[in-house]
C-alpha cells in the first residue's frame, strides 16, 4: 500500500491524482452503469412492447407507441428538475431518489389495468429516468482526474449499448414464451436493474468536489481518503489535504459566462437526438413496410447493438488522444456521411451497411458528447447543465414523431438528407463552443 503524506494539496485535481483511479472508480462505474443500462432498456422497451400492448388493450400500434411519447415527456421534465436539485442539495441524495422512483414507477407500470394508467406510469418512469442522466454524469466526472476522465465517461455511456443488447434479447425471449403478456414482462425486466442499483448506490458517498465547492472541505477530504484507501493508497488522516474555500455560487445557465455554451450544446443534443431516433425508429419502420423487414428483426437489432460497442471504444480513445471537440465533430460528420450513404442505398446489403455505420457513428458521437458536456460547466451548475442538455435531447425524441414522420412518409432519401443536414448543424454548434476540455481540471 502506498502512503501519501506530502504537504497539503493546493487543488482538488492534485488530491484526485494522489487518491488515484482504480477499484473505487471501477465500482462506481459498475453501479452507475447498471442503472444507465436499465435506462436504455426503459427507453427502447416502447418499440419492442408496442405489438403486445396493442393486442392486450385492443388499440392500434400507433396508439401503443404513445407510451414512448409519455416516457419522453417525463424525461424532458425530469432531467432539468433533478439536475437543478442535485446542484442545490448534492449528488448522492438526488440519485437515490431518482433510482428509487425509476424502480417503483417502472414496476407499477407493469401492473397497469388500463391504457391511460399505463401512460401515466410511463410518464412517471420517464420523469425518474430523466433525472438519472445529469446526476450520474456529474457524479462520475467529479470522482475522476482530468488525465483519464474522458474515457471513463464514455465507458459509462457504453452501458447504453449493453442495455440495448439486453432489451433486444429479452424482447425476443418474452415474445416467444408469453406473447400475450410480453409487454408486462419486458417492462418488469427493464425496471429490475434499477431496483438492484438502488441497493448498491446506498454505499456511494457524496461527490467530494460538490462538498468542497459548498464550503465543506473537511468532509470532502474524508471521502477522498476513503477513495485512496479503496485504490490501495493511504492519505494521512491528520493532513489537511484540501484547502477550504468560499462556497461557489450558482451562476445560471444563461449567465453571460455560460449562455453561449448552453445554447450551442443544447442545439447539438437536440439535433443529434432527433437524428438518432428518426433513423432508428421512423426510417427503419418505413423500410420494414417496404419489404426490408429484416431491419426490425431481432437478429439485426442485436447486430445493430453490437455495432455500437466499437463506436464507444473509438470515442473513449479519441477523447483522450485527440480531444473532446475534434472527436465529437468527427463522429457527427461520419454520422452525416452515413445518412448520405443511406439515401443512395438500394440493395438490402447496402441498407444494412448504412444502418450499421450510423449506429457505430451516432453512439460514438453520444459518447464524446457525454464526456464533453459535464466538463464545460462549473460544479455549481454542472448537474443543471447536464439536465438541460438531457431535456433538449428528449425534446428531440418527443417531437421527432410529429416533425419527422411526414418527411419520412414522403421520401426516405429526403428524410436521410434532412438528418444529414441536422448533424452538420450540430457539428457547427460544437465548433462554435470554442473550448477544449481535455486534460483540464473541473471548475
Amino acid at each position: 500500500m502506498t502512503i501519501v503524506s506530502e504537504a497539503s494539496f493546493e487543488t482538488y485535481e492534485e488530491a484526485l491524482e494522489r487518491a488515484g483511479t482504480g477499484r473505487f472508480q471501477f465500482r462506481l462505474l459498475a453501479i452507475l452503469g447498471l442503472v444507465w443500462a436499465a435506462d436504455a432498456m426503459q427507453v427502447l422497451a416502447t418499440g419492442f412492447s408496442a405489438p403486445s400492448l396493442a393486442a392486450a388493450f385492443g388499440i392500434s400500434i400507433a396508439l401503443a407507441l404513445q407510451t414512448g411519447a409519455a416516457f419522453f415527456l417525463g424525461m424532458m421534465i425530469g432531467a432539468p428538475f433533478f439536475g437543478a436539485l442535485a446542484d442545490r442539495f448534492g449528488r448522492r441524495r438526488i440519485f437515490l431518489i431518482t433510482v428509487s422512483c425509476d424502480a417503483v414507477f417502472g414496476l407499477l407500470a407493469t401492473a397497469a389495468p388500463s391504457f391511460p394508467l399505463l401512460l401515466l406510469g410511463r410518464f412517471l418512469t420517464g420523469f425518474a429516468v430523466g433525472g438519472t442522466l445529469p446526476v450520474d454524469y456529474a457524479t462520475m466526472a467529479e470522482f475522476l482526474p482530468s488525465r483519464s476522465r474522458g474515457r471513463w465517461l464514455v465507458a459509462l455511456e457504453g452501458f447504453w449499448a449493453l442495455g440495448s443488447l439486453a432489451v433486444a434479447v429479452i424482447a425476443w425471449a418474452v415474445h416467444s414464451l408469453s406473447p400475450e403478456h410480453a409487454w408486462r414482462w419486458l417492462l418488469a425486466c427493464a425496471a429490475l436493474p434499477a431496483l438492484s442499483g438502488l441497493w448498491l448506490r446506498r454505499s456511494l458517498p457524496e461527490s467530494p468536489l460538490f462538498l468542497l465547492k459548498t464550503g465543506k472541505a473537511e468532509a470532502a477530504t474524508h471521502i477522498l481518503q476513503g477513495v485512496a484507501v479503496a485504490n490501495g493508497k493511504q492519505l494521512d488522516s491528520a493532513m489537511p489535504t484540501l484547502q477550504s474555500s468560499a462556497p461557489q455560487s450558482r451562476r445560471g445557465l444563461l449567465s453571460a459566462e455560460l449562455r453561449c455554451k448552453t445554447i450551442f450544446i443544447a442545439i447539438a443534443w437536440l439535433l443529434i437526438s432527433v437524428s438518432y431516433y428518426g433513423i432508428f425508429t421512423w426510417l427503419t419502420a418505413r423500410l420494414a413496410g417496404e419489404g426490408f423487414g429484416f431491419v426490425r428483426g431481432s437478429d439485426f437489432l442485436v447486430l445493430t447493438a453490437l455495432a455500437q460497442l466499437p463506436g464507444y471504444g473509438l470515442a473513449a480513445f479519441g477523447v483522450e488522444r485527440w480531444g473532446r471537440r475534434p472527436t465529437l465533430i468527427a463522429f457527427i460528420v461520419l454520422s452525416a456521411t452515413g445518412c448520405f450513404a443511406f439515401a443512395v442505398a438500394e440493395t438490402p446489403a447496402q441498407i444494412a451497411a448504412a444502418i450499421l455505420s450510423m449506429s457505430f457513428a451516432l453512439v460514438g458521437a453520444f459518447g464524446a458528447l457525454y464526456a464533453f458536456t459535464p466538463e464545460i460547466y462549473p460544479t455549481s451548475d454542472r448537474a443543471t447543465g447536464m439536465g438541460a442538455a438531457g431535456a433538449a435531447a428528449r425534446v428531440g425524441g418527443f417531437l421527432a414523431p410529429t416533425a419527422i414522420a411526414p418527411i419520412v412518409t414522403k421520401s426516405l432519401s429526403l428524410a436521410s438528407a434532412v438528418f444529414a443536414g441536422f448533424l452538420i448543424i450540430a457539428a457547427v454548434a460544437i465548433a462554435l463552443i470554442g473550448i477544449e476540455t481535455r486534460r483540464q481540471p473541473l471548475q
